[in-house]
């Protein structure tokens, strides 16, 4: 008797379900993220997640690697509007904004976000490292050539807006000092906060008035930074003549760091990134300057300089690689909790007021595009540090802008636009506003 048992074929695993089997989530097996998932999820149900750094961390662990995995593979938001960057971020902020997310949760991230200094923790590993673990040559021929589209995204943008606005009847003060120039400024802290200050003084008003009139361009601002950084990777990726591929200038590659890593090691570029951002700090109180100026200032001078034995340049680069791996997305929606207000965005939405918002942060990634190229930048790396990032919100903007755009090693240049081409800002308001509005 023939055994036809054993001829029969094994019924198919369907392929999504093969797929699932073999899909990771920061490394892990669905089964052992969706466990730690759901622990999370009790014991926020049952009120026992801890109001602490603990809470905190893994709530946005968690989520901002499930948003970020989702987003990365979405095909349209994955090649034309950022990814899992935009995801993480809008996903938080929906989840605030709709009461998902328990009231004391969402304060225990912002507490840790802002108070317990999570994003200044993270940037400072990104700004040593990068910066260290750079070659110094490199380092002075990009940073001589950048001031000049910065300046250039500044005028295309204000040169966009006005003749935008002019073409829908809005003022052209008013797109210069409404809208340009908050969007332009550096964020909340360093831009908008000091800007409102100064309009205060200027034009009467108290200084709550301004601050409600800013923060909607400057937050719809940021938004459009986010999904335009999106849109040149992907143009990257179609015309790569026109991409470094997140280096700044032809035949100046910043290349990774290639020694072995140490548990040690990042110990060391731990201390070392603490150490810059607290010298930064104390420089801060004497200088009049914003204390991440300083310390890109700072630490771009001991690289040039030769000063810092490679080791430890070594291992600053490695600290700075392994926070951009692990923490990226977790930082991401930590920022759409604690620094995307929805309400606000969604309140300033009008159509002459989103396209004149549209043509501010266009004009800056135009201007710092086409004069980054005549400097010798690839235009895409140029309109994204010179342009998007004086268009975003400081340093959560930066964060936002170059995760959407797959070039977190640009870190040094974004942050240059966002501190030191937000000093310019103010300086700028200083100005024009007694011009503009004088005879008012």
């Amino acid at each position: 008797m023939s055994d036809t048992t054993s001829s029969t074929p094994a019924p198919a695993v369907p392929r999504f379900i093969e797929n699932l089997s073999e899909t990771r989530i920061f490394g892990l097996g669905l089964p052992i993220f969706g466990l730690f998932f759901a622990v999370m999820l009790l014991a926020i149900a049952t009120d026992t997640l801890p109001k602490s750094m603990i809470g905190a961390f893994i709530v946005i662990m968690l989520f901002g690697e499930l948003f970020g995995h989702i987003g990365d593979r979405l095909p349209i938001v994955r090649t034309y509007l950022g990814g899992g960057a935009i995801l993480a971020i809008f996903s938080a902020a929906t989840l605030v904004y709709l009461h998902w997310l328990p009231a004391d949760v969402a304060a225990s991230v912002t507490t840790f976000m802002k108070s317990g200094g999570f994003l200044n923790f993270y940037i400072a590993a990104l700004i040593t490292g990068s910066i260290l673990g750079m070659d110094s040559h490199i380092l002075v021929k990009v940073g001589a050539r950048f001031a000049l589209p910065l300046i250039s995204a500044v005028a295309f943008a204000a040169l966009f807006a006005v003749i935008v606005g002019w073409c829908l009847g809005f003022s052209a003060q008013d797109a210069i000092v409404v809208i340009t120039l908050p969007i332009m400024g550096g964020g909340m802290g360093a831009g908008a906060v000091p800007m409102s200050q100064i309009y205060q003084q200027l034009l009467g008003q108290p200084a709550s008035y301004y601050i409600s009139i800013l923060v909607p361009a400057l937050a719809l601002g940021n938004v459009f930074a986010i999904i335009i950084a999106g849109l040149l990777d992907g143009v990257g990726k179609r015309f790569p003549s026109l991409t470094g591929g997140g280096q700044m200038m032809p035949g100046v590659e910043i290349a990774e760091n290639q020694s072995k890593p140490t548990l040690e090691l990042l110990g060391i570029g731990l201390v070392a990134a603490l150490s810059f951002y607290v010298a930064g700090q104390i420089l801060g109180a004497v200088i009049p300057l914003h204390p991440y100026a300083l310390m890109i200032i700072l630490v771009a001078a001991v690289k040039i300089s030769g000063l810092m034995p490679g080791r430890i340049n070594d291992a600053a680069a490695q600290w700075f690689q392994f926070v951009a791996r692990n923490w990226t997305f977790a930082l991401l929606f930590g920022i759409g909790i604690a620094y995307t207000d929805l309400g606000q965005v969604i309140d300033a939405i009008s159509i002459t007021y989103v396209l004149i918002v549209l043509a501010v942060v266009a004009g800056a990634a135009v201007g710092a595009g086409v004069v980054g190229k005549f400097m010798g930048f690839y235009p895409i790396e140029s309109a994204i540090t010179a342009g998007l990032c004086m268009a975003n919100m400081g340093g959560t903007g930066d964060v936002a802008v170059l995760s959407a755009a797959n070039r977190m090693q640009l870190m040094p240049f974004a942050q240059i636009s966002s501190r030191l081409g937000g000093a310019l800002i103010l300086l700028l308001a200083s100005l024009l506003v007694p011009l503009l509005f004088g005879g008012q």
